[in-house]
């Protein structure tokens, strides 16, 4: 499979996705945060990620069982999201922010992300 050119639909998180292969165990796609552009702030009710940085630099905040952390992202980033961790990630003004995303097990529907209290305020 090649990249598609556009996007097949948002993310809960408002990013945009390409979907990419699957196995029973997991599915992987492609997703973009456009330049200086906040995500809004999900949680996973089943499924996990390890997500891959490939273009752009941003930040992503995590939160689970009391513990909160902000991580740097630029090309090379590597990381988890356990299922039930909140997470939220905004990239930077000068660039895209482009992600593989691996899900396990494969995304399941549109009602696997609920919408929660991120840490940085989404612009309308």
């Amino acid at each position: 499979m090649i990249l598609p050119a556009r996007h097949d639909v948002l993310a809960p998180d408002g990013s945009q996705v390409r979907v990419l292969l699957a196995l029973s165990g997991g599915s992987m796609a492609h997703f973009r945060l456009p330049a200086g552009h906040v995500s809004r702030a999900v949680r996973h009710r089943s499924v996990e990620e390890i997500w891959y940085i490939l273009t752009g630099e941003g930040e992503m905040w995590r939160s689970a069982d009391g513990d909160s952390q902000t991580t740097a992202l630029s090309p090379g980033t590597c990381l988890t999201i356990p299922v039930g961790t909140a997470f939220q990630f905004r990239a930077l003004p000068t660039a895209e922010l482009d992600a593989i995303a691996i899900t396990m097990p494969p995304w399941p529907n549109h009602a696997e992300a609920d919408i929660v209290e991120g840490f940085w305020p989404v612009p309308d």
